[in-house]
C-alpha cells in the first residue's frame, strides 16, 4: 500500500464561473459552480457541478470514464487548484502515462506539486475510509486552495462488500468525508442490470451521490456511438436528452448538446482548424489551449466538420470565433 497524504499548497487563481444553456434562471442557478472541464457538458447543467458535491460517472468498459475524470482534474489544475486522485487498482505512473498519450503532457508537471495520488490495493477498505482518509482531510484543513477529488474507480469497494447495507455505509462515509475537501467525481464500472438502466453495481453509488452521469457505448460503427445521459443532478436544472460525445486527442471528450444538421463526409478540414487557432491567438489565449487545438487538428479522425466542436472548445475559454 502506498499513500501520499501531505499535499503542499499552491497559489490559487480565481476560477471563472462558466454559465451555459438557455434555461430560465432560478435561485439555484446563481450558486457558484465548479466547471467540469468536459467540453459542452456544462451547457446542460447550469455551468458546472455544485461545490462540495459528489458526481458518479457510470459506464461499461470503453466509454471513457477515466478520460472524463482526467479532464475534470485538469480543468482545476490549469486554473490554480489542487487535485487528489484516489486510485484503487491502477498505479499513478500508469495514469500519468495515459494522460500523456491523450496529449496532456502537462499532467507530469503537476505531480507532487498540485496533483497528489492516494494509491492503495487490497480489500481492507473500511480501515482506509474510517481512518486514513479522515486523517488526510484533517491535514488539509489549513489549506485554502480549492481542491478537486477523483476516485477512479470506486468499483473495487462495491465488489469487496456484497452486502448492500455494508456497501451503503462504506460508500456513504467515503463520500461525506471527501466532500469536506471539495467537489468529488467517482467512476463506477457498469455490470448487471437495474431498474434505472445503469447497471446493478452502480445502484448504491447513484443513490448516495448528488449527481450521476451515465455513459453508453454501442460499437456499431459511425461517429456517434457513444452517448451521455444525466441521470440526476440535485439542485440543478439539467438537460434531459441523450447527448452524443466524441473524443479528440489534445482536448478529450466533447459533448454534442445541439442536433446535428450538416455532416460533412469529406476530410480536409485544416482551414476550419486554422481559423479556430487564429481566433485563439488573437485573444491571447494560453499556450495550453493553442497546443490542444493543434493536437486536435493533427489527430481529427472524423468525417464530419469539426466546426461545432471547435466552437465549443473556444467558448469554454470565453473566446468567440469570427469567420
Amino acid at each position: 500500500m502506498t499513500t501520499k497524504t501531505k499535499p503542499r499548497p499552491v497559489k490559487a487563481k480565481p476560477t471563472a464561473v462558466k454559465r451555459g444553456g438557455n434555461h430560465q434562471r432560478d435561485p439555484l442557478a446563481d450558486q457558484r459552480r465548479v466547471p467540469s472541464g468536459i467540453v459542452g457538458l456544462d451547457e446542460v447543467m447550469e455551468g458546472g457541478f455544485r461545490p462540495h458535491t459528489v458526481t458518479v460517472i457510470v459506464g461499461a468498459s470503453g466509454t471513457g470514464k477515466s478520460t472524463f475524470a482526467m479532464q475534470y482534474l485538469l480543468e482545476g489544475l490549469d486554473n490554480g487548484e489542487q487535485a487528489l486522485y484516489i486510485t484503487l487498482d491502477v498505479q499513478p505512473k500508469q495514469i500519468v502515462q495515459e494522460s500523456v498519450l491523450w496529449g496532456w503532457d502537462r499532467m507530469e508537471d503537476y505531480v507532487d506539486k498540485s496533483l497528489f495520488f492516494f494509491a492503495t490495493s487490497g480489500n481492507d477498505f473500511k480501515a482506509i475510509i474510517d481512518e486514513q482518509l479522515p486523517a488526510l482531510v484533517e491535514a488539509r484543513r489549513e489549506y485554502q486552495t480549492p481542491t478537486r477529488v477523483v476516485i477512479d474507480p470506486l468499483t473495487p469497494i462495491i465488489w469487496a462488500e456484497r452486502e448492500k447495507s455494508v456497501q451503503r455505509e462504506l460508500i456513504g462515509n467515503l463520500f461525506n468525508t471527501l466532500k469536506e475537501i471539495g467537489s468529488v467525481l467517482a467512476t463506477v464500472e457498469e455490470h448487471g442490470e437495474s431498474e434505472d438502466g445503469a447497471g446493478a453495481t452502480a445502484s448504491t453509488p447513484i443513490f448516495l451521490a448528488d449527481s450521476a452521469i451515465h455513459l453508453r457505448y454501442q460499437p456499431i460503427g459511425g461517429a456517434f456511438n457513444r452517448t451521455l445521459e444525466i441521470v440526476k443532478m440535485r439542485g440543478t436544472r439539467h438537460g434531459e436528452e441523450v447527448y452524443p460525445y466524441i473524443f479528440a486527442r489534445g482536448v478529450g471528450a466533447i459533448v454534442r448538446t445541439t442536433p446535428i444538421y450538416d455532416v460533412q463526409k469529406a476530410r480536409g478540414h485544416e482551414g476550419t482548424f486554422e481559423q479556430a487557432i487564429s481566433a485563439a491567438k488573437r485573444e491571447d489565449a494560453s499556450p495550453v489551449l493553442i497546443a490542444s487545438l493543434e493536437k486536435m487538428r493533427d489527430n481529427w479522425a472524423y468525417d464530419y466538420s469539426p466546426k461545432e466542436a471547435l466552437e465549443k472548445v473556444l467558448r469554454s475559454h470565453h473566446i468567440e470565433r469570427k469567420d
